[in-house]
């Protein structure tokens, strides 16, 4: 794969993101933030290349027909949560000129530390672009593309996204939290999770079946996750993703998670790699191949007559 260190900061209006709904401070933060997750990120990808699982994502269009009998192709959007308490913390500090080492425990300048900000909540803002998402994801519904099955973050704030913004799907498909799809993890508190019995208890709508510790046994407050490990982390859910019935799926996730997903794991294009600004929503075509070659310039109209060759 060709490494993209580019950052893609306009409006892609059929993948929802808008990033007019974001000033200035917001947009440069997440610029500079990106660029620092690419460390480590050609290693992941020689790792995966290697892996024999391969995925590519293809970017959906408005009226592009998202109906596949192929076992091997799913229809995924994937959505960041809305504006976190410390994304808000982290845009007043830059909007005062304060800057900080990222996965340091500098308390007083990297507001990522603070521990008032443990597995950090939604702000009104983020609530409010968490259902902005919700005419589209409920139109959707009851046609032949409506979502079958929502795979939510175990953190508190792509729950919170995730339950506001597929709120019609609620008690009519699975809802399932997955400790694999968390953000990147380490050292940033606002990366750590609550007990589990404390989200089971604020998010009934929620299958927490899936999730088997009690407390959070991924986060480390030494050091933060490297790239390889939460490639691996990523390759395991997709593998699980890929053994699903379901063909319709909505995830919540991260902006770390994500950026590693389409720069680290998935062959896309490299409109589709850019960092996810809050609230954002991205749907793609997933293309699912075990153990064949996959040509990279096939088109999105060809996909599905690539072949699966799924080992058993």
């Amino acid at each position: 794969k060709a490494l993209s260190t580019s950052f893609n900061s306009s409006p892609v209006s059929n993948n929802e993101r808008n990033t007019q709904q974001h000033d200035e401070v917001t947009l440069q933060l997440a610029k500079k933030e990106s660029q620092q997750h690419f460390h480590g990120m050609e290693e992941l990808q020689s790792m995966i290349q290697n892996k024999p699982l391969q995925i590519q994502a293809f970017k959906l269009m408005d009226g592009d027909d998202t109906t596949s009998t192929s076992k091997n192709v799913k229809i995924v959007h994937f959505v960041r949560h809305g504006q976190g308490f410390h994304n808000l913390l982290a845009d007043i500090y830059a909007s005062q000129g304060k800057e900080w080492v990222q996965f340091t425990h500098d308390i007083e300048n990297n507001p990522y530390v603070k521990p008032e900000l443990l597995d950090a909540p939604l702000t009104d803002k983020g609530r409010q672009q968490a259902k902005a998402l919700q005419p589209k994801l409920s139109s959707m519904q009851n046609q032949t593309n409506s979502l079958e099955l929502i795979v939510l973050s175990t953190n508190c704030r792509a729950l919170q996204t995730g339950v506001i913004a597929f709120e019609s799907y609620i008690g009519q498909i699975p809802f399932l939290a997955h400790e694999l799809i968390r953000e990147e993890t380490g050292v940033h508190i606002c990366d750590s999770r609550r007990k589990k019995t404390e989200q089971m208890n604020e998010f009934p709508m929620v299958d927490f079946g899936l999730v088997e510790s009690e407390e959070d046994d991924l986060f480390r407050t030494d050091r933060r996750e490297n790239k390889i490990e939460i490639g691996s982390r990523i390759y395991e859910f997709m593998e699980w993703l890929e053994l699903r019935d379901e063909t319709h799926i909505g995830i919540a996730s991260h902006s770390g998670w994500l950026f590693t997903l389409f720069n680290g794991v998935f062959e896309c294009e490299d409109d589709l790699k850019a960092w996810f600004q809050t609230g954002e929503m991205r749907s793609v075509k997933l293309v699912f191949t075990r153990d064949s070659c996959i040509n990279t310039s096939t088109s999105p109209q060809n996909e599905d007559e690539i072949n699966y060759n799924h080992q058993s």
